[in-house]
């Protein structure tokens, strides 16, 4: 049986700044404004932030004692499990790219702040939700390195609540901007678009 401790601290490497920076930018995003939540709708909202915490937990269960987790691991062979530091990697720089060109507009939610301003910049000039891109890569990578089912079934469940948010946030930026009809023909929901392609 191989150990689990150099994939431990892979995931620590890839983790670690990633997290770093998301957290250093929502500081910095802090205005005092209050965001409604209702917006998004009550459930979802639980519902997201619940499996979230779930998810957070199953990362920190394995973190510290992986033995606690091997009723949900998954018989991945190492190389396939150490792709999960290869798509890890770059998730620091794309959080960093992506959250410093939000700025300000950082929220946690589908409502966009009053003074918000329509960013077009960095990876938002191929990409209209690059953050939900780089979750995805991120949740990813913890799903390889872990080789575990729990962790992998909750980053799907995560994923697929902050993409069915993605058309009322679509929605409320088209009410706030006036560009922002055109903005979402030039580029990419999640992916740069390819030439034809829409959404």
């Amino acid at each position: 049986m191989i150990s689990e401790d150099p994939f431990r601290l892979a995931l620590l490497a890839v983790f670690v700044p990633t997290m770093s920076v998301a957290v250093y930018h929502r500081w910095q995003a802090r205005s005092g404004e209050r965001l409604s939540r209702r917006e998004e709708g009550i459930a979802l909202a639980i519902v997201l932030r619940l499996t979230g915490l779930c998810l957070w937990v199953a990362i920190f269960a394995y973190l510290i004692n992986p033995t606690w987790m091997t009723g949900t691991s998954l018989p991945l062979p190492e190389w396939l499990r150490w792709s999960g530091l290869a798509v890890g990697v770059p998730c620091w720089f794309l959080m960093y790219w992506t959250l410093s060109n939000l700025g300000k507009n950082l929220t946690d939610t589908v409502v966009r702040r009053s003074n918000a301003t329509l960013v077009t910049t960095g990876p938002y000039r191929w990409v209209r939700h690059p953050f939900y891109t780089t979750v995805g890569l991120l949740l990813l990578a913890a799903t390889l390195l872990t080789a575990n089912w729990l962790i992998g079934l909750l980053s799907v469940l995560v994923l697929a609540f902050l993409i069915g948010r993605t058309d009322k946030e679509e929605q409320k930026l088209v009410e706030g901007f006036d560009a922002y009809r055109q903005y979402m023909a030039n580029t990419g929901r999640f992916l740069p678009r390819l030439a034809g392609r829409r959404g």
